[in-house]
């Protein structure tokens, strides 16, 4: 596995040109800055320790399941099937696609590249540009979406790519939004893959 690209902005992106990724993106304004600058992004970078990484994404995750947070466009049936559509199209042209959950204000998604042509930052990109536009549309509104990066991070591992799988299976029950995995409209995982009945 070749490293293709890193780079910095506030998050950390190491893309390979190969593998799996797990990658969260979340609506514009989703989490308070005040809240974001108590992370410690800053602590990530292309060295840090796996462990450090997942403490630190946990964190993160739990303020975009916060019931306070009030921006949650994904709810919305119209936009949250724009958002599947935005994640299907690229499978098996771009990515495998394994799973996903569309949460009230952010996704995870899994996928494994296929494409060596473009990296996981561009495709990403045009996944959020398409569903912004649409769902700016929806909502008769202008100006960004999405937040600007995503947190992304390569799965190593089948043992690390069960444990992500089921992570994202079960948030929404995590967060309170169903009692099981599969009553969650905005859920999909790939048969091959699924971890949890």
């Amino acid at each position: 596995m070749l490293i293709r690209d890193f780079h910095r902005r506030n998050l950390p992106h190491l893309y390979y040109n190969e593998g799996m990724y797990f990658v969260t993106y979340r609506l514009c304004g989703s989490i308070h800055l005040k809240d974001l600058k108590q992370l410690q992004l800053s602590q990530l970078n292309k060295n840090a320790h796996p462990n450090q990484q997942k403490k630190i994404f946990k964190k993160y995750d739990s303020l975009l399941d916060k019931p306070s947070n009030n921006i949650q466009y994904l709810k919305q049936t119209e936009i949250m099937e724009i958002c599947k559509l935005s994640l299907h199209y690229y499978d098996e042209k771009e990515y495998k696609l394994i799973c996903y959950c569309i949460m009230p204000n952010h996704i995870h998604l899994v996928f494994e590249l296929l494409s060596k042509e473009r990296n996981v930052g561009d495709i990403m990109g045009s996944i959020k540009k398409y569903s912004a536009r649409k769902s700016n549309n929806i909502l008769q509104q202008k100006g960004a979406f999405w937040q600007a990066e995503s947190f992304d991070r390569v799965i190593r591992d089948n043992i690390e790519l069960y444990f992500t799988i089921k992570y994202i299976l079960l948030n929404p029950v995590n967060a309170g939004l169903v009692k099981n995995w599969y009553e969650w409209k905005g859920t999909y995982c790939h048969p091959l893959y699924l971890v949890i009945d």
